[in-house]
């Protein structure tokens, strides 16, 4: 009889209490480097049923209609009147400028905290991502369109999913063990039509795609059989609570930083991002098939303390020979971070990776997913 490892990975939507103060957060952060990209800003957000707190340290040199980001924002997210909660809500803004402490490090190109960071890539899929974590988030992509293009009626925004999978003795996986999805509706729609929808439109195109062996799997589809009250009216809201749906969905460790709200000076978020595009180009160069990358920093200090790379026993080049090729090959310090990664420049909006997570993204161009680095560590390796 096969023995089985099972891994779970779960994903939530725009939608969720804790992604929608993500999404104002970032909002708020991308309005800022909008017209100041030196902008300092630490942005968190609190939401409940018709609130919405905004707190935080900004040094810019621009204006920001902070009302108007949250009403927009809470609008393209697809909550309505009659919902509990929606874009006619309370506002108030505890705004104030950050610290002269905390700027006297970062000013001089040292990070803006101390802290450690985690990024990683396994050749589960093609964009290097643990499989369960993408099927997660893919099921959610999938539902949320189809809820915004009004081809599921019923469906309101607050959303969640679950994969498990199954892994053999040899680490490989066997099959889909289960599937939890969890999506808020309307009191018109019955149970019956809510699980065949989820099943037959959503999650079943999602795993065709990847041709898995979903024989014997398990369905639980809103299993307490309702789910009318949902959002920040039924649950508040904060910043930073779902930093493992954000990256690899429990599949590595994480340092327990969060990321939105936070200008890239703040480690936290920009060395997380550097972690993962270290990881993505050492294994895409084949030195492993897993590798899982620790950077830690001391706050006002550019470069990192200490970088650590764990392979868990796939490295097909020595571990020691691969840090000393990462050394080499990347800038770790904040500043080089910034450069390299385009953090400042406007070219990706932080608020569409507040909403479907900040790495893996296929559909955004983001810098830390390019394998660009591949060539220079087989060189530095004498490969």
């Amino acid at each position: 009889m096969k023995k089985f490892t099972y891994f779970t990975s779960e994903f939530v939507s725009p939608g969720h209490p804790d992604k929608v103060s993500d999404q104002i957060s970032d909002a708020i952060l991308d309005a800022c480097l909008a017209d100041d990209p030196n902008s300092r800003v630490a942005c968190e957000v609190f939401c409940t049923t018709g609130l919405v707190v905004v707190g935080g340290e900004i040094t810019t040199t621009t204006y920001i209609d902070v009302q108007e980001i949250v009403r927009k924002k809470i609008s393209e997210i697809g909550y309505r009147p009659g919902m509990g909660f929606d874009s006619d809500c309370g506002t108030l803004s505890c705004i104030h400028s950050q610290s002269p402490d905390i700027a006297m490090g970062v000013d001089v190109g040292g990070a803006g905290d101390q802290g450690i960071m985690f990024g990683g890539a396994v050749k589960e899929t093609e964009e290097l991502m643990p499989l369960a974590l993408v099927l997660s988030r893919e099921i959610l992509v999938r539902l949320t369109k189809m809820m915004k293009a009004g081809e599921i009626a019923w469906a309101r925004p607050d959303q969640k999913s679950q994969v498990t999978l199954a892994y053999d003795e040899n680490g490989n996986i066997d099959h889909v063990d289960s599937i939890v999805v969890s999506v808020q509706h309307n009191e018109e729609v019955s149970h019956a039509e809510i699980e065949k929808t989820v099943i037959e439109k959503v999650v079943n195109p999602v795993l065709e795609k990847y041709k898995l062996n979903t024989e014997n799997i398990k369905y639980y589809i809103n299993p307490t059989g309702r789910f009318v009250v949902g959002g920040p009216h039924g649950d508040t809201g904060l910043t930073g609570r779902k930093i493992i749906v954000d990256t690899y969905g429990g599949y590595f460790r994480h340092g327990g930083g969060a990321f939105s709200g936070k200008d890239p000076s703040k480690v936290d978020r920009s060395a997380a991002y550097a972690a993962r595009w270290v990881a993505k180009n050492v294994v895409a160069a084949d030195f492993a098939d897993k590798c899982e990358i620790q950077l830690s920093y001391a706050i006002g200090v550019a470069k990192p303390v200490s970088i650590k790379v764990d392979t868990f026993g796939t490295a097909k080049v020595d571990e020691d020979k691969i840090s000393e090729a990462i050394a080499k090959v990347f800038d770790l310090s904040p500043r080089g971070i910034e450069k390299a990664l385009e953090l400042r420049e406007g070219k990706f909006k932080y608020q569409d990776l507040a909403a479907f997570g900040h790495i893996g993204r296929t559909d955004i161009d983001t810098p830390w997913e390019r394998l660009n680095r591949v060539e220079e560590l087989k060189k530095a390796i004498n490969l």
